[in-house]
């Protein structure tokens, strides 16, 4: 008896009917809340402009009736910063203020006889002041400035080990699992602790919980990926990867209104991770698939979700949906070492992950900027989030017309010089500038979302979801490094950051332009399609060829037979 793939019933069943867009709907959900896990940190963690407590001080301007600013023009000290002169965030003067004839009645006279006096500073022995604006964070909740500003680092970055380890682990609990059972227990965990990252006692705890809330963050939304381009036609899954990206960028809007009404940053934090506790209801919304159960030889259950899939489709399936069977059930076994064996497979993987690393860097990057350059931040959050959406549909317009290869290379390229040019432009030309760095957002929003498909078009079908894996992995990396580059070398020059941003993204476009175009070319299946891309088309023109003769041959053989039939002949 002939069997058929799953494709081939889902030919039947609709490559994208009414149960898939069901499906697909709710899966694009699980996008919005991990942009505020991913990018959250703008808010949550937001410094705002600190100077060092004096208990003594305190007492004086209550007696004065003194704003804070008033006492900071007063008692802090000014330090040159990148050649402007600012009140210093992390020293104070070491005076005995009852002893300095200090008044209430002229400020800047005061000002100018402490500064003239060359009085001797001292670190912040008491604790800081903070011009809040309304905003609690956790900034400002465990004073984490100055010596203690690189627990803000730690924040993204420790997300980001876990998002590392996720990436590790999903490929293996997805396939041992299934993608519904990883996609619920992912959520679980997201549920859990970002719920212990709201009740965090301390800084430590909310680092460690944090680790744990990245890894089930990236299983799930990777879970929820691979279900859905599983559920799908062939022709569709580009399409319906792009969208489900593009739903991250609906996050990005949203978490700015949210933030501006939820000002206490446990709340803001209770606010992201309720979604996710939501998502369990999806154990009796969307179904396993029916690639991974073929996959685990489980093919009555296969049977059963595409049957109800067919009828939700209100479409008809033949009875040959029994002999339905996994395509890849002979596929070879993968190693990492396949990865980097061959000239081109090792080019190819060189290149995957230098862009993987490059997008996480730069786009965290450029986010993260924002909670530091002292504008309306959700203001500049929610005009950088709509850059995003031109992004996306750039590529639907552009992959299938002019290709991969130079998309993704101007978009790295557009990014850098974007970079490069915001960094040069000055603080006057404001809205200049804004544009300038919304161009770039636009550029490394593309080409984050680029590397995701080119990346499976570029590996053979056997050692395709490890590929993916390992050069993703990168990502992760690159989302440790990235807030340790802002935030310290913004300390040395606001605008280094912008530069170091816009050098690797020249670089990874120029990289780019060595990988092969795969346009039109059908996804490889075996490292000699990788290694010798010109053979592999000749043979798929020969096969294309036998396959057209064998139908015409087919084609003349039934009209022989059916002209020489004879009358009543069965």
């Amino acid at each position: 008896m002939q069997s058929f793939t799953f494709d081939d019933i889902l030919a039947e069943a609709g490559t994208f009917g009414r149960s898939q867009k069901r499906i697909f709907a709710l899966l694009c959900m699980v996008s919005l809340p991990f942009s505020g896990v991913y990018v959250g940190i703008v808010f949550l963690g937001f410094t705002p402009e600190h100077w060092c407590r004096d208990a003594a001080v305190s007492q004086i301007q209550q007696s004065c009736g003194w704003s804070l600013k008033d006492t900071r023009q007063i008692t802090v000290p000014l330090v040159n910063t990148s050649g402007v002169l600012i009140h210093s965030p992390c020293e104070r003067y070491d005076l005995d203020w009852n002893a300095t004839g200090l008044t209430c009645d002229n400020i800047e006279s005061n000002f100018t006889d402490i500064q003239n006096s060359k009085a001797p500073l001292t670190s912040c022995r008491e604790g800081w002041e903070y011009d809040y604006n309304g905003r609690q964070t956790f900034v400002t909740e465990f004073d984490l400035v100055c010596a203690g500003a690189w627990v803000v680092d730690m924040f993204q970055a420790t997300l980001n080990v876990g998002f590392f380890i996720g990436s590790i682990a999903i490929g293996y609990l997805a396939d041992r699992f299934g993608r519904k059972a990883c996609f619920l227990m992912s959520n679980l965990l997201n549920g859990i602790f970002g719920i212990l990252v709201a009740w965090s006692p301390n800084w430590i705890s909310m680092l460690v919980f944090r680790a744990f809330l990245g890894f089930g963050v990236k299983a799930g939304w990777v879970a929820g990926y691979v279900l859905i381009t599983e559920l799908v036609g062939v022709k569709h899954r580009r399409t319906v990867g792009v969208l489900y990206q593009m739903f991250f960028s609906v996050g990005i809007l949203i978490l700015p209104l949210i933030s501006y009404f939820i000002t206490d940053w446990r709340w803001l934090q209770v606010a992201i991770t309720v979604p996710y506790l939501l998502f369990l209801s999806y154990y009796w919304l969307i179904p396993e698939s029916p690639r991974w159960l073929l996959s685990q030889h489980n093919t009555e259950k296969a049977v059963s979700i595409t049957e109800a899939i067919a009828k939700e489709n209100k479409k008809t399936l033949s009875k040959n949906i029994e002999t339905m069977r996994d395509s890849n059930a002979k596929s070879s076994t993968a190693s990492f070492m396949d990865l980097i064996r061959t000239p081109n497979m090792r080019k190819h993987t060189f290149i995957l992950s230098f862009n993987w690393f490059t997008s996480a860097v730069v786009y965290q990057g450029l986010i993260m900027r924002l909670g530091i350059l002292g504008g309306n931040v959700y203001i500049d959050f929610l005009i950088s989030g709509l850059v995003e959406f031109p992004a996306a549909f750039l590529i639907l317009f552009t992959i299938d017309r002019v290709g991969r290869r130079l998309p993704f290379a101007t978009a790295n390229i557009v990014a850098g010089a974007s970079c490069f040019i915001t960094a040069m432009i000055p603080e006057s030309m404001f809205w200049f500038k804004t544009a300038v760095a919304c161009i770039g957002r636009m550029g490394i929003t593309m080409t984050f979302e680029m590397v995701v498909f080119v990346n499976t078009e570029l590996y053979p079908t056997f050692v395709r979801n490890l590929g993916v894996s390992v050069c993703s992995s990168l990502c992760d990396i690159g989302g440790i490094v990235a807030p340790f580059i802002l935030y310290r070398l913004a300390a040395i020059w606001l605008e280094l950051p912008l530069i170091i941003f816009g050098v690797l993204a020249f670089v990874a476009g120029a990289l780019v332009l060595l990988l092969p175009e795969t346009r039109g070319v059908p996804l490889p299946e075996t490292i000699d399609d990788i290694e010798f891309p010109d053979k592999c088309k000749d043979n798929a023109v020969i096969s294309m060829e036998l396959k057209r003769k064998q139908t015409t041959h087919l084609l003349d053989t039934n009209s022989d037979v059916t002209t020489n039939k004879e009358p009543g002949a069965v």
